[in-house]
This record gives C-alpha cells, structure tokens and sequence, in this order.
C-alpha cells in the first residue's frame, strides 16, 4: 500500500505502519467474534499483497458427497468472515487509532465493495448483501466504539508491531491474553 500525504485521514490505503497494525488488529477480532479461527493459517503485518492466509478450511469449495446446499452454506459463510474483516479493518483504524468516525466516501466504497464481493462469489442479491452489511456494520460498531475496549486493541495493534507475524493458534492465544475473547 502506498503512503498517504495525511496519516490524519482515513483512506482505503494504510497511511503508515501504524495504521496497518492497527487494519490487522481489526480483522483479528473480527475472526475472533465470528469464531472463525479454523479459518486462517497466519496473519502477517508485512504480508504481500494479503496480511491474511487463510488455512484450507476458509478455501475448501465441496465434494461430491456433500450437498450443494451446505457448499453454498459455506461460501456465504466466508463472505460474512471476509466482509466482517473489511469493516473491522477501518472501525479499528478510525474509531481506536484515530478517535473518530468513518469518513462517509470509505464507508461507501467499502459497502460497494463488499455488495461487489457478494454478487461475484455468493450470486447473492443486493437486499442480501446490505442485510448482511448492516447486520456486520453495526455489531462491529459495537466492538470498536467501546472505549473500554480500545486499550486492549491499541495493546493488541503493538503486540502485531513487534511480533509481525502469527499463526492461528498464536492469534487465539494472544486475544485471550488481552481478554478480547
């Protein structure tokens, strides 16, 4: 991601180092509120061009001996995991890191992005993904406007600082250590 002019203002590239730790540390507690650990191998601050990799788990499309149903039941589930990221990422950078709300134009792009998302991998319609969207946005809301959370989540950005990266088992334990689990 290429540096902005201003670190002052949210953009949907990361400004600094910081604001990425803090993008990752986001996503993170994303995974944690969905249960979702299965579902990643490691995250990395320094990953190229993802700081997430996702375990086989995340990227398993179905056999034939399960129905198509619960294959499709799946793939929605990893567009949920993948939107509740997207909007984790810029509540933690703009409610925690920056103290201050969601700039309207990043929130749109974010919202098109994800009704993009949702129409390409899941053939969703448009009142599914916003369902989605809003139901994703607001409980995110809930996490990253909690002040008594932001001292644990700014600890959890600098434990990202230092240590770079961390397995699935490792960001579990780390969570838990900071009680965001």
């Amino acid at each position: 991601m290429k540096t902005t002019e201003n670190e002052n203002t949210l953009t949907l590239q990361y400004s600094n180092e910081d604001d990425r730790a803090y993008g990752l540390a986001g996503m993170a507690i994303s995974l944690a509120a969905l249960d979702a650990f299965d579902r990643i191998a490691e995250i990395n601050l320094d990953g190229e061009p993802s700081m997430v990799e996702f375990s086989n788990e995340y990227y398993f499309s179905g056999s034939p001996s399960i129905s198509p149903k619960s294959t499709w039941d799946n793939m929605v589930q990893n567009f949920h995991i993948t939107a509740s990221m997207v909007i984790s990422n810029v509540m933690s950078r703009a409610m925690v890191r920056m103290h201050r709300e969601i700039p309207a134009e990043v929130l749109g792009a974010v919202h098109t992005a994800i009704l993009d998302e949702g129409r390409d991998s899941c053939g969703l319609e448009d009142d599914e993904i916003d369902t989605l969207f809003n139901r994703t946005l607001s409980y995110s809301r809930r996490i990253f406007a909690n002040p008594r959370l932001h001292p644990a989540i700014e600890e959890f950005a600098r434990v990202l600082s230092r240590k770079r990266v961390l397995s699935g088992n490792e960001l579990r334990d780390e969570l838990r250590i900071l009680q965001l689990i």
